[in-house]
């Protein structure tokens, strides 16, 4: 069972580790409840995912892909599953940072060695990484990424 704290968990790490960042794009962001989240931290947040049922936040129901132009000043994604990868590769493209909370890999990888992937991969496009954990039950483990200095 997913713990119920893990939107507020998530979106006070955001505030506090992006506190310059008004604008955030959710991906893969189901009904929206990060979004609502994010919202009541004082943050403006777009949620991507193809769902038809979701809560009265601000959405897009689409996939979100590398073209998307960026209006945003952090890209993040909890537990987004096939989109994790596509947040940290646009953030390298675009230059926002990016926290994800990645669960179940798009590549039938372990959890673990796919921790490792994304973090590989984020330096690989020039990010810096920092991995934190959330104080929940389930997959808590946060990929936080920058550019580096």
């Amino acid at each position: 069972m997913a713990d119920k704290r893990r939107f507020d968990l998530f979106a006070d790490l955001i505030a506090t580790r992006f506190p310059d960042a008004r604008r955030v794009f959710d991906v893969a962001g189901g009904m929206g409840r990060l979004n609502e989240a994010l919202v009541a931290r004082g943050r403006s947040c777009l949620t991507f995912d193809r769902r038809h049922k979701h809560l009265p936040v601000e959405y897009a129901l689409r996939d979100f892909t590398l073209d998307e132009p960026c209006a945003a000043d952090v890209v993040v994604g909890l537990h987004a599953d096939g989109a994790t990868r596509v947040i940290i590769e646009y953030s390298g493209r675009h230059g926002v940072p990016f926290a994800v909370v990645p669960c179940c890999s798009d590549n039938s990888m372990p959890y673990n060695p796919w921790m490792r992937h994304l973090e590989g991969l984020a330096q690989s496009l020039g990010l810096s990484t920092e991995l934190v954990t959330l104080p929940m039950e389930g997959r808590a483990r946060v990929l936080l990424g920058r550019r580096a200095l």
